[in-house]
């Protein structure tokens, strides 16, 4: 696979920062000639292709917002979404929005086509906050943006979200209150989200502490359904030494992981209890209802587009933002079952070929 070439690789083979590397493109400041040699051999030799991002500085801001989300279908995103629509009128604003469909590899190309459109400022979820070249040049270029539902590490990204880690350890210690000692942990990929990665940390930290086994986790893609994911818990929960309770990584893979479950003839709660994280109204709706962390998404879309502008207007610091979460208590978290041998189960039937 090609190495992606970015504006950082451009500066680490000339030895300089992202900054420099910057203002010899755009021509934004005054540089020395060896420097600017430098720079321009290194973006010969690796075929870099300089972005819209600096181009677009030049020219004059429209009163829009623009958001990068991982997914329009994902309740959660959509009552951030409204949360920053409502923000955004306030000032007189409009939203320009997108979707990555939790594909890393697009967010490059989607950002730049959202600052090629002019727009004020950017509202973003990335599948990582810590390494990312797209955001390194939003900062390299003074482009104010403020991260959404991504934890970052540090203040120096500006960022409204929920401790994730915090939040699962508290859920996890609840499964165990109920009696379980054998929790797995069903995630959305770690590489399409860091969220997943800190709820996960949450969790192993919340077991250590009990003195419990973490498990490895089991990635699946939040795109799946229940079909797919059946398939790959079949093997999971059967035999004697199952889980008795899954904690999933939000609540949309907690209601298909559900599903899946019911699909192999294991009952939700009597034989394993399943929780999720974000707490979705459609949680509430199932029955029996979800166990979840309760996360203010909207609340969390209107802070964000409101830190974006006290940045914009007032040159405030970029700083995170943590919002309150809370357990939510639900039907699908019972008391762990006494230790019978578990019917294997049934494997997903598969469509003739």
């Amino acid at each position: 696979m090609p190495r992606i070439v970015t504006i950082r690789t451009v500066a680490e083979r000339a030895g300089c920062s992202i900054a420099t590397v910057s203002r010899v493109i755009n021509r934004s400041a005054p540089t020395s000639a060896e420097v600017e040699a430098r720079v321009r051999a290194a973006i010969d030799e690796l075929g870099f292709r300089p972005s819209e991002i600096g181009r677009a500085l030049k020219t004059l801001k429209t009163r829009t917002v623009g958001v990068l989300i991982p997914s329009l279908t994902n309740p959660v995103f959509a009552a951030s979404v409204a949360g920053m629509q409502a923000a955004a009128r306030e000032r007189r604003h409009t939203l320009l929005l997108t979707a990555t469909d939790y594909d890393p590899a697009a967010e490059a190309e989607l950002v730049e086509t959202l600052v090629a459109q002019n727009v004020a400022g950017l509202v973003l979820t990335v599948a990582c906050a810590g390494h990312n070249a797209t955001l390194d040049l939003l900062e390299a270029e003074s482009i104010p943006f403020v991260l959404v539902h991504n934890e970052p590490e540090g203040d120096a990204r500006a960022a409204v979200c929920v401790d994730n880690a915090a939040a699962t350890s508290a859920l996890t210690e609840a499964m165990i209150a109920a009696g379980h000692r054998n929790i797995a942990y069903l995630a959305g990929r770690f590489a399409t989200s860091d969220r997943s990665l800190r709820r996960y940390e949450g969790y192993r930290a919340a077991m250590e502490k009990a003195g419990l086994h973490a498990a490895a986790p089991l990635e699946l893609d939040y795109l799946g359904d229940a079909p797919s994911h059946a398939a790959a818990l079949a093997g999971l929960f059967g035999g004697v030494s199952a889980p008795t309770a899954a904690l999933c990584s939000n609540d949309l893979l907690a209601l298909s992981v559900t599903g899946a479950l019911r699909d192999l003839g294991i009952r939700v709660p009597d034989d394993v209890s399943v929780a999720g994280f974000d707490g979705i109204a459609l949680g509430r709706a199932m029955s029996p209802s979800l166990a979840t962390v309760d996360t203010p998404t909207r609340r969390m879309g209107e802070q964000a587009v409101e830190l974006l502008f006290e940045m914009i207007e007032t040159g405030a610091a970029p700083r995170v933002e943590r919002l309150p979460f809370s357990l939510r208590s639900g039907g699908t978290l019972a008391a762990a079952p006494k230790p019978t041998r578990r019917q294997e189960p049934t494997p997903p039937s598969l469509p003739n070929t």
